[in-house]
């Protein structure tokens, strides 16, 4: 079955994102669910491109109190940092003020209660730990369109790594999920194999070429917000916009076929 990737601009972030999730269905898509986590990219307290901005998970909250009011709403992340909480993160990059003003709550996923998880065909993460919650919950993703220097691109993949709790995944005094950097292809592409989003939608309004953390952005800025329930896929035509190889990316390669497509999709614009 074909996969969609559903595209607009993201000049009016309220209208993009509306249209992105009714394009999505997303009463349908929750149906079973009461939870709805969202969880953007905060890796650090660097302002976007570098993060998910603000007003763009803003819109998605007023969204989602619009099409599936039944639903309760959180935020949840887990910064990379060694040197702040993920709350700091919330502060400085105006989501602990945009929370409060939606009654929303704020969730540190580094330190939620655990469920370990086995998969024994997995070779580099033959077990697993991650927030209980992500069991119970519909997860969504919103991560950022950047390219990143050790695993090519970080979308929407690459943005469950901020699950991942430091006390088993922090490796000396580097990033809080710096055990995850050795082989990091693999290691991200077996983490979705065990939890992998629900949705996504992506912030493309500028994006980052070069890195996750510095470099030039994309001139002219894509504009652009996508959307899909493949995370292969979307991540597939996230490489393509940053204009590079999709069999490139070790962990897009190694999950096509299995928790998506990265050739056989539809790109839809809404």
């Amino acid at each position: 079955m074909q996969s969609t990737v559903f595209t607009t601009s993201s000049h009016d972030l309220a209208s993009g994102v509306e249209c992105l999730l009714q394009a999505l269905k997303i009463q349908s898509l929750v149906g079973g669910f009461s939870h709805i986590l969202i969880k953007p990219n905060l890796v650090n307290t660097d302002p976007p491109p570098v993060t998910t901005p603000v007003g763009l998970v803003e819109a998605i909250v007023l969204s989602l109190q619009h099409l599936v009011p039944e639903c309760t709403l959180s935020i949840g992340e887990g910064t990379g940092s060694t040197t702040y909480d993920t709350m700091h993160c919330f502060d400085t990059l105006g989501y602990t003020t945009m929370a409060a003003r939606h009654r929303i709550p704020l969730l540190d996923l580094n330190t939620e209660p655990l469920a370990r998880k086995v998969c024994p065909d997995c070779t580099r993460l033959p077990e697993l730990y991650y927030p209980a919650l992500l069991d119970e919950v519909f997860l969504l993703s919103v991560p950022v369109l950047k390219a990143h220097t050790l695993a090519g691109v970080t979308l929407t993949m690459k943005n469950m790594m901020g699950v991942l709790p430091p006390s088993h995944y922090q490796q000396g005094s580097g990033w809080g999920k710096s055990a995850m950097h050795a082989d990091i292809d693999l290691a991200v592409a077996e983490l979705n194999r065990y939890r992998t989003p629900d949705c996504t939608l992506m912030d493309c309004s500028i994006g980052m070429p070069e890195s996750h953390l510095w470099g030039r952005h994309c001139d002219p800025p894509v504009g652009l917000l996508t959307a899909s329930t493949d995370p292969v896929a979307i991540d597939s035509h996230g490489t393509q916009l940053l204009k590079k190889d999709w069999q490139q990316i070790g962990h897009i390669r190694l999950n096509n076929g299995i928790r998506g497509n990265a050739t056989s999709f539809a790109v839809v614009q809404v």
